[in-house]
């Protein structure tokens, strides 16, 4: 979603820079150690001056790759630059002291960022070794290795990982568009076969009624009503045949709901509680499982849009020679706004027979129960 952090992902809008921004900022901490250096009068001002200006190149290459645009035409540049880090960083440890052996750690970090992940599972231990190589050179005690070679194998690693993960579900995500896009083809084409079916017939049959009927008239009035009148029949029954199927194609199922309903409040952060949950009703009608499901599809809607909740339990149980749905939720309760389906909901159950109940839950939040009649078969 646009405006959102995007994991793995270079930023794409101001939005999106600055929520990132602010979290690679907080790295910027182990830089106080270089900026301490330039501060204490520790060189002369010509030295003092290259230093700057090397910490601030560096700083803003750094920044680059994290943030920067990352097409492919730019992916050779953004290598270079990043082995140019790598030098400017080695080269300052070597020729300005110790502290400045904390720039490697950007440099992992950068790697991680910018590097396959075959790459950068070798490039990010040699930039360790590299930090541990210079800690030897200037003397570091044991403490002082591990907090830098900690940090540069962990800020690697966890970058790569965070790219990976990002990578892994952006190809999710193009998956289940893939499978909706599919799913949603193969629907209208059955759409498609089954009002082929149920009209080639009836429309040829009208058609040639019809044309018997224009030939009897005017001579055989009598025999070219009784056509008329078998037109008006076959046309009938045929908006019936289609009613049916159009109907039976957007009734949705108890079943399929339930699955969305977890997937949709495990989406928006609300835990779900579904273990109040009964399958295998063998009494519900159709007609009246679309009303509950469509029941089910309009309350979770409310709950994740409108409750604030961050708990929501549902339940399917038999109450007497009903079914009813319950969903109750721990959010702002019956004074908060829950749309405008409701009114359509309670129309919607009662062409099934079936009624729609409201009001605040038994600790809080809201509740809704939706019932229908269960077609209880008795065995001949």
């Amino acid at each position: 979603m646009r405006g959102f952090i995007q994991v793995g992902r270079a930023p794409e809008d101001w939005r999106q820079m600055i929520a990132k921004g602010c979290w690679t900022f907080l790295y910027m901490s182990y830089l106080y150690y270089a900026v301490e250096d330039l501060t204490e009068d520790r060189h002369t001002a010509v030295v003092t001056a290259v230093g700057w200006v090397a910490l601030v190149s560096f700083v803003l290459g750094y920044l680059f790759l994290v943030l920067g645009p990352r097409p492919e035409h730019l992916v050779p540049w953004r290598n270079r630059l990043l082995g140019g880090l790598y030098a400017l960083a080695v080269t300052l440890t070597l020729t300005l002291g110790p502290p400045w052996t904390v720039l490697l750690v950007y440099v992992s970090i950068s790697s991680g960022v910018q590097l396959p992940l075959k790459w950068g599972l070798r490039v990010v231990p040699a930039i360790a070794l590299t930090v541990a190589a210079l800690g030897v050179l200037n003397g570091f005690g044991t403490a002082e290795m591990l907090l830098l070679v900690l940090p540069t194998l962990l800020g690697g690693g966890a970058m790569m990982a965070v790219v990976q993960m990002g990578r892994t579900m952006r190809e999710l995500r193009e998956a289940r568009a893939t499978v909706a896009h599919l799913a949603a083809n193969e629907e209208r084409l059955r759409l498609a076969r089954d009002l082929h079916d149920l009209l080639g017939h009836s429309l040829s049959l009208i058609t040639l009624k019809s044309e018997l009927a224009g030939r009897m008239l005017p001579d055989k009035p009598e025999a070219a009503a009784q056509q008329v009148a078998d037109i008006e029949r076959v046309s009938r029954q045929a908006l019936v045949d289609v009613r049916e199927a159009v109907s039976g194609f957007r009734r949705p199922t108890l079943d399929a709901e339930l699955a969305g309903a977890r997937t949709a409040l495990t989406a928006a952060g609300i835990a779900a509680d579904l273990t109040r949950v009964t399958s295998g009703h063998a009494d519900l009608p159709p007609d009246e499982e679309g009303a509950l499901a469509w029941a089910l599809r309009e309350a979770v809607t409310n709950v994740v849009r409108h409750s604030g909740a961050r708990r929501c339990e549902i339940a399917v149980e038999e109450s007497g020679d009903e079914l009813c749905l319950t969903v109750t939720d721990d959010g702002r309760g019956a004074g908060g706004a829950h749309g405008n389906g409701l009114t359509g909901l309670t129309e919607r159950l009662g062409l099934a027979d079936g009624r729609l109940e409201t009001g605040p839950g038994p600790r809080g939040g809201f509740r809704l129960r939706a019932y229908v009649p269960l077609s209880r078969r008795v065995a001949a």
